[in-house]
Order: C-alpha cells, then sequence, then structure tokens
C-alpha cells in the first residue's frame, strides 16, 4: 500500500502539494474564524478541591470571575497612609480601565482592613472580574498597569506590583521555535551537505506545525485546552517533523545512489522507512493518547494536540514529502557543500565511521553494556528524592511583576498569604450557620494558621453556603503546609461538620496539589502499564520477537528516569537552576506523566529506526552481529542529526521566560541526548550482541497467534540496463 501510495504521490505531486497547501491556509483561516480559547483553570473532577470549587460558583456568582491584586508598597515615613491619595487614585484608574472590572475592594474601605500589614507598609487592592482572565485581550493586563502606575505617580516613595494570571506575560510561542528551525538549518546541511534535501524535512516540520497548532484552536471549542499546550506541540512538531522526514530523505538518497531511478527510489524509501515512520509515530500516539487514563480533562487537551502534530507528520511524510521528492528528482544533491557531502550508497557504510564504532562495542560488549548503565543509573538517582507540586508566581523571573508582588505580600503578611486555604461550606438550612462559625473559631485557634478571614456568608438574612479563608503560617510549597492542609481536613473539619447534615470542602494551592498527586498515584501504574505494554505489543508483532520489544521498553524507562534525575537535582536541588534561569522549586504534579508518555514515544522513535534496518539486515544475512553493525552504519548519522535537532530544539524552551516550559524542555533535551547517545549508540549494540540469536526469538504459539506487522522490507538491487523502464515494483519482501 505505502508504495503504491509513494508512486501516487510522485505522478501526481503537483495536484498533493495544492491539496496540502489548500488544507494548510483552510486551516488556518478557520482557527481564525472559530478558533477557541486556551484554558487557564483546569478541573479535577472527583477531588476534594473541584468539589469546593464548584460549590463556590454555584453558591457565590460574584467568585464566578477571576481575581487579582494591585500590590501598593510604601517604605518611607508613614506607610501607605502617606500616600493613600495616590493609591485611591491608582485604584480609580484601574476600575476605568476595563469594563469587565466588577468591583475593586480598596484596603481603605471597611471590608478591606486584612488587606493591609501589621506595619502598614504594604497594602493591596483586589480586583473581582466577571469573566475569568483568558476571556479578556491579551492587551488587558498591560493597560490597568498603565493606568495605576499613571495614576500613582510620582513612584519614588510608592512601588506598584501587580498579581494574579490578568498580569501574567501571556506571550504564545514564536522565538523558541525559530530558533529551532534555524538551528535544523545547521544541521541538516551539516547532515546532508546538500540545500535541497536540507528544505525537504524542514517544509515538512513547517506544515506539522501550522496544521497542528490550527487544529487545536479549533479543539479548544470542544474541550479543555490548557496554555502550554501550544508549546508542547510545537517542540513535538518541530522534531517528528525533521526526524521522520530525514529518515525517509536519507533512505531516497541511499536509493538514487545505489542506481534507482528517483520514482523507484520514493517508493523504496517510503515502503522501507516510511514504513517505519508510521509504527514509530503510532507508538507516539499510543504513549500520548494513553493520558486518558489519568481522567484530567486539561491533560486530554495536550494529548490530543500532540497527537496530532504527530498524524500530520506521518501523513505529510507518506504523502507531501514523496510529492515534494518528485520535484527535485536526481537533483537533490545539486547544490550540495563539497567538504559536507557525503556518499550514501550501501557499499560504503561499512568503511564509515559508525561501523566500525559498532564492531569495537561488539568485540568487548560487557565492558559497555556495563558503564553504559552505570551512567544511567547515576543519573537516575535524584529520582529518589522526587517532590511534586505547584509552581506558582513565586517561581516567575525575579523582576517580573508577578513575582514583585508575590515577594512583597509574602513580606507584609507573612509567607502563607500567597497560598491561603478556602473552606466552602455549604449550608442545608439557615440555622446551619453556626456550624460554620463553630469551624472558624477552630480554624482561627489552630496553630498552624497565621490569620483568618471572618465566615462570609452568600446571603445575610436567607444564607445557603459560607465561605472561610484561613492563611497558613507556611508558604505554599513547602511541605509543612500540606501536611496542615491533611490536618485541617481530617482533625477539624470533619469533627465539626459530623452528624450536622453541614458539607465542607477545602480549595486552594495546598488542596489542589494534594488531590493532585493522589489522583495522579492511583492512576500512573494504570497508565504506564498500559503504555508499555500496548508498545510491546505492537513491537512484538512489528519485529517478530519477545526479547527486542522488552528491552526497548526497559532501556527507554531508563533514558527517561536519567531524564528526570537530572530534572531534580536543577529544579529540586538548584544544580545549575540560576544558569537557566530559575529558582529551587518542586516539579510541576502533571509533569512526569506529561513527560513520560511523549519521551516514550519519542524514544521508540529512533529504536524503531534502528531496529527495523537491523531487522531487514538481519532477515537477508542471517547474521545477528553484522546485521546489527550495518543497521547501526545504516542508521546513525541519520539518528544523531535527528537527534541533535530535536536536542536543540528542546532547549531552546529553556529561553522561554516560563518555568514549565523551561522544565519541560530540559526534561525532553536531556532525555532524548541520552537516548540517541548512551541508549542507541552504546548500549543497544553492546546488548544485541550479548544476546545474540535470541533477540529473535519468538515462541512458535505466539508467532501464529500474532498478526505479521512487518516493518522492513529490503531493496531490490539496482537496475541493470536490461531493467523495463517503470518496471514495478522495484521492492521485494
Amino acid at each position: 500500500m505505502l508504495e503504491r501510495l509513494a508512486r501516487f504521490c510522485y505522478r501526481r505531486r503537483r495536484l498533493v502539494v495544492v491539496g496540502w497547501v489548500a488544507a494548510l491556509v483552510l486551516t488556518g483561516f478557520l482557527s481564525k474564524a472559530a478558533g477557541g480559547k486556551d484554558a487557564t483553570k483546569f478541573t479535577l473532577p472527583g477531588t476534594e478541591s473541584q468539589q469546593a470549587v464548584d460549590l463556590l460558583k454555584a453558591k457565590f456568582p460574584a467568585r464566578s470571575g477571576d481575581t487579582a491584586d494591585i500590590v501598593f508598597s510604601a517604605p518611607g515615613p508613614g506607610g501607605i497612609d502617606a500616600v493613600r491619595g495616590r493609591i485611591e487614585a491608582g485604584i480609580a484608574a484601574a476600575q476605568r480601565a476595563n469594563p469587565h472590572i466588577s468591583g475593586i475592594v480598596s484596603p481603605f474601605a471597611p471590608q478591606g482592613t486584612r488587606q493591609v500589614s501589621a506595619d502598614r507598609h504594604v497594602a493591596f487592592a483586589e480586583v473581582h472580574l466577571d469573566i475569568i482572565s483568558n476571556d479578556l485581550p491579551k492587551s488587558a493586563g498591560p493597560a490597568i498597569e498603565s493606568a495605576v502606575r499613571a495614576a500613582a505617580q510620582p513612584a519614588g516613595d510608592l512601588r506598584v506590583a501587580f498579581g494574579g494570571f490578568l498580569f501574567t506575560s501571556r506571550t504564545p510561542p514564536g522565538g523558541s521555535e525559530a530558533v529551532g528551525l534555524l538551528a535544523g538549518v545547521i544541521i541538516l546541511l551539516i547532515a546532508f551537505g546538500s540545500l535541497l534535501a536540507m528544505v525537504m524535512p524542514l517544509f515538512i516540520a513547517i506544515f506539522s506545525i501550522v496544521i497542528g497548532l490550527a487544529l487545536i484552536a479549533l479543539l479548544a471549542n470542544v474541550m479543555e485546552i490548557a496554555v502550554f499546550t501550544n508549546l508542547i506541540t510545537a517542540m513535538i512538531g518541530i522534531g517528528v517533523g525533521i526526524d521522520y522526514a530525514l529518515f525517509i530523505v536519507t533512505r531516497y538518497r541511499q536509493g538514487l545512489s545505489d542506481g534507482l531511478g528517483p520514482e523507484d527510489a520514493i517508493a523504496t524509501a517510503t515502503a522501507t522507512s516510511g514504513r517505519a515512520v508510521l509504527f514509530a509515530g503510532c507508538t507516539v500516539v499510543i504513549a500520548l493518547m494513553g493520558m486518558f487514563l489519568m481522567g484530567l480533562s486539561f491533560v486530554n487537551g495536550l494529548a490530543v494536540g500532540a497527537a496530532f502534530a504527530v498524524l500530520i507528520a506521518m501523513a505529510a511524510s507518506v504523502t507531501l514529502l514523496p510529492a515534494m521528492l518528485g520535484f527535485t528528482g536526481r537533483n537533490i544533491d545539486k547544490f550540495h557543500v563539497p567538504r559536507l557531502h557525503a556518499s550514501t550508497t550501501t557499499a560504503d557504510a561499512r568503511l564509515g565511521f559508525w561501523f566500525r564504532w559498532s564492531r569495537r562495542i561488539q568485540r568487548r560488549p560487557w565492558p559497555y553494556a556495563v558503564g553504559a548503565l552505570a551512567l544511567l543509573l547515576v543519573l537516575a538517582f535524584p529520582v529518589t528524592r522526587l517532590k511534586l507540586g505547584f509552581p506558582d508566581a513565586g517561581n516567575d523571573p525575579k523582576g517580573t511583576t508577578t513575582r514583585t508582588a508575590y515577594d512583597e505580600l509574602a513580606k507584609g503578611f507573612g509567607k502563607g498569604y500567597n497560598g491561603p486555604l478556602v473552606v466552602a461550606v455549604n449550608l442545608p438550612t439557615p440555622a446551619d450557620l453556626s456550624v460554620a462559625q463553630r469551624l472558624d473559631a477552630a480554624l482561627r485557634a489552630d496553630p498552624g494558621a497565621a490569620a483568618t478571614s471572618p465566615v462570609q456568608p452568600n446571603n445575610a438574612s436567607a444564607p445557603t453556603a459560607a465561605v472561610i479563608t484561613v492563611t497558613p503560617k507556611t508558604a505554599p510549597q513547602d511541605a509543612a503546609t500540606g501536611t496542615w492542609v491533611r490536618h485541617i481536613r481530617k482533625d477539624v473539619i470533619k469533627p465539626i461538620v459530623a452528624g450536622t447534615g453541614v458539607v465542607a470542602k477545602t480549595t486552594g494551592n495546598a488542596s489542589f496539589n494534594i488531590d493532585v498527586t493522589k489522583k495522579m498515584a492511583s492512576r500512573l501504574p494504570l497508565f504506564f502499564g498500559a503504555v508499555i505494554a500496548l508498545s510491546f505489543l505492537l513491537l512484538m508483532a512489528v519485529f517478530r520477537s519477545v526479547l527486542v520489544p522488552l528491552k526497548a521498553a526497559v532501556m527507554n524507562l531508563l533514558s527517561i528516569a536519567a531524564a528526570f534525575g537530572v530534572l531534580v537535582a536543577v529544579f529540586e536541588w538548584g544544580w545549575g537552576a540560576s544558569a537557566i534561569g530559575v529558582a529551587k522549586q518542586p516539579i510541576a504534579s502533571f509533569s512526569p506523566m506529561m513527560l513520560f508518555a511523549i519521551l516514550f514515544g519519542l524514544s521508540m522513535d529512533y529504536e524503531v529506526f534502528l531496529l527495523s534496518r537491523v531487522k531487514e539486515e538481519h532477515d537477508r544475512t542471517g547474521d545477528n552481529g553484522l546485521a546489527v553493525a550495518d543497521g547501526l552504519a545504516a542508521t546513525a548519522r541519520v539518528i544523531t542529526a535527528a537527534a541533535a535537532i530535536m536536542v536543540t530544539v528542546f532547549f531552546t524552551f529553556l529561553f522561554q521566560s516560563d518555568a514549565v516550559a523551561k522544565l519541560f524542555g530540559l526534561g525532553l533535551g536531556v532525555a532524548i541526548l541520552i537516548d540517541a547517545t548512551v541508549v542507541r549508540m552504546v548500549l543497544v549494540p553492546a546488548t544485541m550482541e550479548l544476546l545474540g540469536e535470541a533477540n529473535w526469538w519468538l515462541p512458535g504459539w505466539l508467532r501464529r497467534v500474532l498478526p505479521e506487522l512487518r516493518v522492513e522490507r529490503t531493496a531490490a538491487p539496482a537496475p541493470t540496463a536490461g531493467t523495463e523502464a517503470g518496471r514495478e515494483p522495484a521492492l521485494t519482501r
């Protein structure tokens, strides 16, 4: 089927290219005209925190929108009282700056007394919106900032900062991807030594990103799409788009060098490397869609969005790429750089570095295998100290207004002020308000509480719900805060509401962290097991082996563990954190699951690329050792180039201001670097040499049961002078 598809795309190349361009334009237009909005608040169905949020939305409509803070700091004599007039002018300017500001609670109002620090040097105004911040244009926050700063001038004895998502920088992906593509140009030029060969993978990557992002915008109308979905999709789209096209173009050039005509070379490349691309892409999609098992709506959106990028890259690689190669024909190496242009013939591969490297490892497999394994285990050791949590404004880069607001509030009101515990109380009858008041008294007396707001009923005359806000003594990310929240839930709230019919649920940063971690812990074994099992079964059917997919799964887990070890050392221990512009912070609770899904899939890419060629050579020669050396020699250059591009793309995200983007960039980059070097180029040839022919062992009963999904096909010998023009097929099984 792939061979027929490749020949069709070659012969109807103009139609295929026009079709893809039309798809690009159409999806882009639809995304602009009917695109949805990214989600900034995530739901955790079935958790206590989500139940509290749902109760607040139902019983306190005024809280349905977002809130933000305008923080005033007056270090001079007299504190905020000396500059009260300018503070009030700034608040009034903010109220006028946007019609969606439903109200602002001034620190000088009767209900705002808690918004002034004890030393009266720090105060804040609480801004209430009638919609969520993400429904406002990106210019809303900066416009409010400008209005307040202008009204509160001069700034010498009064500093103003702004907290909340409304004022968080929402710079879309753009600069990092451009740097990544530029790096791809350089690496592809070095790898191919040809300008035309370099351009092909870049076009596939660009098509994958643009169409993928457009589809995600449309998907946001029906699914909860997290704000970082576009960022992750762009990272994956660039990586797999270049990888898949690179693998096929390399095989196409080899076919030309071996004497095939352009059409036969395209058919050969698509039916061999293209088939490997499809199976590799399937493992990525399986891993991504496995995130649906976590039961988190915002994770589902990320899974589908990232899968879109992979599926588009797969489709473009086996349709658009053959059409584009049809236009270049034999001229693909015409504009080449002499010193960089390398021979691509099969015979010359055995004279190269990678064939000799494989033979060196195969002569002494034990030292290389043990050394590589030891390195992976050392890198993975910090995982044993993994601490999950939620980054907040305290992890924003220093100098940003949200980080300044966070620091000023902590200085004026205590470490726990940026992460209050909100207790939502459902009252079956108005008389049950007394239960909420008893609860308030117990919370106020608790030694872990720094401050407690009075009970706030939703209706003074006939309350059906109430809310209590408690400020802990410890910071939001402090482990002691999580312990304190568990204590409040179990030892304070539960005994007071028992037998009353009153329901009290807690929410807030610490509560969400506890609930997310608990939910993740209960679902991760199922998620890991399902992804590994499905990938194992797919690879077992593809390679007709038990040990090859088992070895692939184990090695992928080792490289992922090593990457997580590096993340713990950098983000939690602070090793080199300043070099990438982050402070010590917990690993985001959702990142292990997301990184595992992405990395397991991407790691399988290289495994399939390498092993498909090894299996092809083994079927041809029957010699396991020679097949491993030939397979490595034929694919090492392209895997190294593909990995170098992907690592560079991922590392460019270290220049993003967002800590989550830096975490994903570092984690993905390190994992691919380890996987393409230590694992694929050392551990795989060493272990395959040690296992010998056992690599290809498959019990007879499994051989009969498993469907035969062969990824490898061997190219026919180069045509002779007597070969008929246009003879088909040019491939043999």
